[in-house]
């Protein structure tokens, strides 16, 4: 007797109410078909073959209705026949007609237990062999789940519909039929079969792994897609119903694979979404900016760039102000305004000079904004910096071999161009003793214009040629004096500017051009007592001590560094200004010029 308690499954997927049972039709040994191939065709019992009288021509009705006719003959004949045949009819109230075929199997006299057993036979010594990744292997066997068959009625149906006396026209009318025998399983026999298996075992699984993006290759310059990992992870509901439906058709193999039991990866290789995200990264990647420095280069490429990348979905962003930090490096390296300057001086000893603002300057947020579209873009591109500010070369040294040489211990100035000496000249200064000192430094020319007039406080002092190069303080001619050099400037001199004779003025102006390098300095054991006279005629020979070629470059050991606060720029006085023709500059642009703190025309030697 059947246990309540057993949970047997019949089939795929019908839950027969109240029973706890799960039913379903399996394919039947030896009969080559499902039975969803045909039912019981118990309407085509009386005689009638798969296809019926129709398609049977007229040989098949002749031997038919000749048959029937012998039948009615002999029973009508009565004797010896006439029980012979009627005894056979009586074998047929529990046995199937001559020529008949059930499910594949030859029924023919067959009881209906008889033919059970037969088509139950199909399922003795069934296994199903299940193979997993790896080549791992799992049986199931009948005795494990209880598997036995189960019939609908279709047997007993068919052999009520047969009309016993009728067997004789059957004996060379094959009739074949189909039913649906019902497999049936424990299923907690079966759950427990596949928990048991190594294969199912969940410390044994590996989990799969999602296809991503490769860490940046430095050797191959960019990225690459990570194939998924599939792993070894089975999902349990899976298993079981692909198990089942093997069972429930008696398949012999199954393979978890191909029935796609195991979890997969939710992002494969040909993602569309990795494929833009790869696609954005190489090219980022792939920019290289080269930038060149006289000699020296710096080279940015994606060694440096991926650092500076973020990938969120499909989106990558550019960390601009990471390229901000890396302009910014540059500027701190190769800038050089601010920077101290190591002079050879015309007098053979070599000055540090630490003041002033003239050097390179590289504009931050300009080249910051090209490399940004650069590396954007994916090129390679070659380029100078974005400069604010330009000096005359790069290297130890940055003024090159042009620029106005200002001794303000000696009083006394040189202009070298192209590096050779085109004029040198004493001067006056700052008034010392007023505090109107011209401080030290490296300046470039602001500009030049002629017929300026300086303006202060108290005064208004046309020049006919004004340069200044330090805010409000820059060279210009002074009339007015007789006399320079010497120690003029500690009680007489001017109020910053640097003061020449007319004619020094006059051929500096004319060779000069804006962004020039003035370079002042002090250099003790260089001052004198002794003051030139205001001829306004410069020197033919330079100091006999001057031994230095103005070519010459500073040592290594002494290049440029940081100039400190108080060396930056001197601010003129508030209120003091420069007027001229049309107040305008040497390109004759009208604009607002430092104001000039000059000297005072009754200024006396």
């Amino acid at each position: 007797m059947e246990d309540r308690n057993e949970e047997k499954v019949r089939g795929r997927s019908r839950r027969q109410p109240g029973t706890g049972k799960t039913a379903g039709t399996g394919k039947i040994p030896g009969s080559g078909k499902t039975p969803e191939d045909g039912g019981a065709q118990a309407a085509g019992w009386h005689g009638e073959t798969p296809g019926g009288l129709e398609a049977s021509g007229r040989k098949k009705t002749w031997m038919i209705k000749a048959a029937a006719a012998a039948a009615v003959l002999l029973i009508a004949a009565g004797g010896a026949g006439g029980f012979w045949y009627m005894k056979e009819a009586g074998r047929y109230e529990t046995a199937f007609f001559p020529m008949t075929t059930i499910n594949g199997i030859d029924a023919s006299g067959k009881t209906v237990e008889e033919i059970k057993e037969l088509i139950a036979s199909g399922i003795d010594g069934y296994e199903l062999t299940i193979t997993g990744r790896g080549g791992k292997t799992e049986t199931v066997t009948k005795d494990e789940i209880g598997l036995h068959s189960e019939f609908d009625g279709s047997l007993e149906a068919m052999l009520d519909g047969q009309e016993p006396k009728e067997w004789l026209k059957h004996k060379k009318t094959p009739a074949s039929f189909e039913i649906k025998t019902m497999i049936a399983y424990d299923g907690e026999m079966l759950k427990k079969r596949l928990e048991g298996m190594e294969l199912m075992e969940k410390a044994s699984m590996t989990a799969p792994e999602d296809a991503h993006i490769s860490e940046y290759d430095s050797a191959k310059k960019g990225y690459s897609i990570i194939p998924a990992v599939q792993g070894t992870t089975l999902d349990e509901a899976a298993v079981l119903e692909a198990v089942s439906g093997a069972i429930m058709n008696l398949r012999t193999k199954l393979d978890l694979d191909e029935e796609n039991c195991y979890i997969k990866p939710a992002v494969e290789a040909d993602d569309a979404g990795l494929s833009t995200v790869l696609g954005q990264l190489n090219r980022y990647t792939g920019a290289v900016v080269t930038h060149t420095f006289g000699s020296a280069k710096e080279v940015l490429d994606g060694d440096r760039i991926h650092e500076w990348l973020t990938v969120d979905g499909t989106e990558v962003t550019l960390d601009t102000s990471q390229v901000a930090a890396y302009v910014k490096e540059l500027a701190s390296k190769y800038n050089t305004a601010y920077k101290s300057k190591t002079l050879k001086t015309s007098y053979g000893k070599t000055v540090t000079i630490t003041g002033g603002n003239y050097g390179w300057r590289i504009s931050q947020d300009k080249e910051t904004a090209a490399v940004t579209e650069i590396i954007k873009a994916g090129e390679q591109q070659t380029r100078e910096p974005e400069y604010s500010q330009k000096a005359a070369s790069h290297g130890a040294n940055d003024y090159g071999n042009t620029y106005v040489e200002i001794n303000l211990t000696a009083q006394h100035l040189f202009f070298y161009k192209d590096g050779k000496l085109l004029v040198e000249s004493d001067f006056v200064s700052g008034n010392e003793s007023k505090g109107w000192s011209t401080p030290a430094g490296a300046y470039p020319l602001t500009y030049k214009q002629r017929d300026a007039t300086l303006t202060g406080e108290d005064y208004k002092t046309p020049v006919s040629y004004w340069m200044p190069f330090n805010g409000g303080i820059g060279m210009h001619d002074a009339s007015w004096r007789s006399s320079f050099g010497g120690t003029l400037y500690k009680t007489g001199g001017s109020h910053g500017c640097v003061n020449l004779p007319p004619s020094v003025a006059k051929t500096i102006y004319e060779s000069i051009s804006a962004g020039m390098p003035v370079l002042c300095y002090h250099l003790e054991g260089t001052g004198s007592k002794a003051a030139s006279a205001g001829d306004g005629k410069p020197k033919e020979t330079k100091p006999a001590e001057t031994t230095a070629a103005p070519t010459q470059e500073a040592p290594a050991e002494t290049a440029p560094t940081e100039a400190s606060p108080e060396n930056q720029p001197s601010q003129p006085a508030s209120g003091e200004g420069v007027q001229g023709p049309g107040a305008a500059g040497e390109n004759g642009a009208s604009e607002n010029k430092p104001a000039e703190t000059p000297a005072s025309p009754v200024e006396t030697a």
